[in-house]
């Protein structure tokens, strides 16, 4: 099928490399989020999937908005039987929809109708779920609730964060994009209509939503901070300085008071509402991320300190 592949970030890029490497599909056209000022020069930057799309000799479509009318008219100049959508992040109205014969088919990170929406492995990491996965569905107007073509599993594990898992459900994910596309090419798959029960909603993660509330129970710090690693980043305040946080391990130390903090020779030590918690790796702001150990041997924590 002649295709045109629709997505932005790093995620996105396994399933576009293995369209690229397809013996049954032609990738015709990219469609990409405009470039994007980038680091403290700020300078504008191509996207990931912009990038990889130039670096393959394939024609980038870049619109602010998907329903501008000269990106209409490219699209439907390309005349594409499909195409495939892999986290692009625009808003895809019915003009641009009804161009490919066979639509649009969206790669999302989770089993829908569970965390529809912009965050789904956030989302699932936060909720303490053992399974997720990715789905293949026929892309509507409504978020995420067209029908599914097929779905694969992944199992959450103890210390995956948002990054770990991502980048599995990526690899995983493309494989699952093909097979889809090979079993409409053959006529052979039908999309089923998503169960009315067991919708739940996995909104954008906002910087302050990544900020760590110690007053939780040990188990809910320790995902809300896997969830937001490495992005946007969990965080924290100490002596009104912002400290980003890395993954915590739960210990069996006597408690301490939600944010109130213990050092130790090899260890730095935090109270939740129940269990204490063990610092990884923190960043104060304007420096490398490095052990707590050696964050706290440089600011010396006074008896009775806590994070806000």
């Amino acid at each position: 099928m002649r295709v045109v592949f629709a997505g932005t970030p790093e995620p996105a890029l396994p399933s576009l490399r293995r369209l690229l490497a397809s013996e049954r599909h032609e990738v015709v056209a990219v469609v990409t989020r405009p470039d994007a000022p980038v680091g403290r020069s700020k300078r504008p930057q191509r996207s990931p999937v912009g990038a990889a799309a130039d670096e393959a000799g394939v024609p980038v479509l870049s619109p602010t908005k998907a329903s501008e009318p000269a990106f209409l008219d490219a699209l439907r100049e390309l005349a594409p039987d499909c195409c495939p959508v892999v986290a692009y992040g625009n808003l895809l109205r019915r003009e641009a929809l009804d161009v490919p014969v066979q639509g649009w088919v969206n790669l999302h990170f989770s089993l829908l109708p569970a965390w529809r929406g912009a965050a789904p492995v956030q989302a699932a990491i936060r909720a303490g779920d053992e399974v997720t996965g990715a789905s293949t569905f026929l892309l509507e107007e409504g978020m995420d609730t067209g029908p599914v073509f097929g779905t694969v599993t992944e199992e959450i594990g103890r210390h995956d964060t948002a990054g770990t898992l991502l980048e599995r459900l990526a690899t995983s994910g493309a494989t699952l994009l093909e097979r889809t596309l090979d079993g409409i090419a053959d006529g052979e798959l039908v999309p089923v209509a998503q169960p009315a029960d067991g919708v739940s909603y996995a909104p954008k993660v906002t910087v302050d939503d990544a900020r760590v509330t110690w007053t939780h129970p040990a188990p809910a710090v320790d995902r809300g901070i896997r969830a937001v690693t490495p992005a946007p980043g969990a965080w924290t305040t100490f002596r009104d300085a912002r400290l980003k946080i890395g993954p915590v391990l739960t210990t069996g130390d006597p408690d301490l008071d939600p944010g109130a903090i213990r050092v130790e020779r090899t260890r730095v030590l935090v109270g939740t509402a129940t269990a204490t918690v063990a610092l990884g790796e923190v960043q104060p702001g304007g420096k490398k991320p490095m052990p707590a150990v050696d964050w706290a041997r440089g600011v010396r924590p006074e008896s009775g300190e806590r994070f806000a």
